[in-house]
């Protein structure tokens, strides 16, 4: 369902005044309906359509986040900046993190956004892109470097203090839970 949503979520932010609308346009009248809508024209596969487009996103995140907030960790530790209990090692290395996945899952925001908003056929094929690949290139091509990482400050504060916060606490409770059970 999490990808139906995303759908769905997409379709609904994208709609605007004829005067300012820009990209596809979607005449849902909220979530409910949008739901029903998709499942009637296009079935259970319509509301699950661009889905694959968002694992390439999710590996790259997790992955990224995972490694960097380890690895800038180890790397603080090493430079003694802070001393190894510290929270402040756990918040500066997951601050890094956040950073890097925001640069990491920019490029698959886009071209999932873009996924999710093209027309699509009768048959619920998409009329622009052929998938995740086909989106990124597409978009690299006629807008450059720059036309993959739209939104980026949009997505910091988004992603940034969500990667923060869960890995500092994940950190900070792991702490603790070494330090009980021992």
């Amino acid at each position: 369902m999490i990808f139906s949503c995303s759908q769905v979520k997409t379709h609904l932010q994208a709609q605007a005044a004829s005067e300012i609308a820009v990209g596809h346009q979607y005449k849902h009248q909220g979530m409910f309906q949008a739901l029903t809508e998709i499942g009637q024209k296009h079935g259970l596969v319509g509301l699950w359509r661009g889905a694959l487009g968002g694992l390439p996103r999710v590996i790259i995140g997790s992955s990224t986040q995972l490694c960097t907030f380890s690895s800038t960790k180890d790397l603080l530790s090493q430079w003694e900046i802070f001393s190894p209990q510290s929270w402040k090692l756990a918040l500066v290395a997951a601050m890094v993190s956040g950073i890097a996945v925001v640069l990491a899952m920019a490029p698959f925001d886009v071209a999932c956004t873009r996924l999710y908003n093209q027309p699509t056929d009768a048959q619920g094929k998409g009329l622009m892109y052929r998938g995740i690949l086909d989106a990124l290139l597409q978009t690299a091509r006629t807008e450059g470097i720059f036309g993959m990482y739209k939104g980026i400050g949009a997505s910091y504060f988004r992603l940034g203090p969500h990667t923060i916060l869960s890995l500092f606490f994940w950190d900070q409770l792991r702490s603790l839970y070494y330090t009980y059970t021992k």
